[in-house]
């Protein structure tokens, strides 16, 4: 298993990505979860095989139709401790 935690920065909020990387990550079989933070970014931790996981990362430079992506950092993170993949309450 793969894990890792991303923020996405640009327009990223207000823009449907919360819901489009649940959809996302539901069918990748991608656990983890999605938030908003303060700052405007999208924070997001992604764990799975490692194909689905660099997949939803590279999706997620582009994300959906209204967003726009100026740049996504990665770190290596701890697996989720639930299954599934969430929405988080805003950080």
């Amino acid at each position: 298993m793969n894990t890792k935690r991303i923020v996405l920065r640009g327009r990223v909020q207000g823009v449907g990505f919360r819901d489009w990387m649940v959809r996302e990550a539901a069918r990748l079989s991608v656990s983890g979860w999605v938030r908003n933070r303060a700052d405007g970014t999208v924070e997001a931790l992604l764990a799975g095989p490692p194909a689905a996981v660099e997949e939803l990362a590279r999706l997620c430079r582009r994300g959906p139709l209204l967003a726009e992506v100026q740049s996504l950092t990665e770190e290596l993170a701890e697996p989720p401790a639930e299954p599934g993949f969430h929405r988080r309450p805003d950080a």
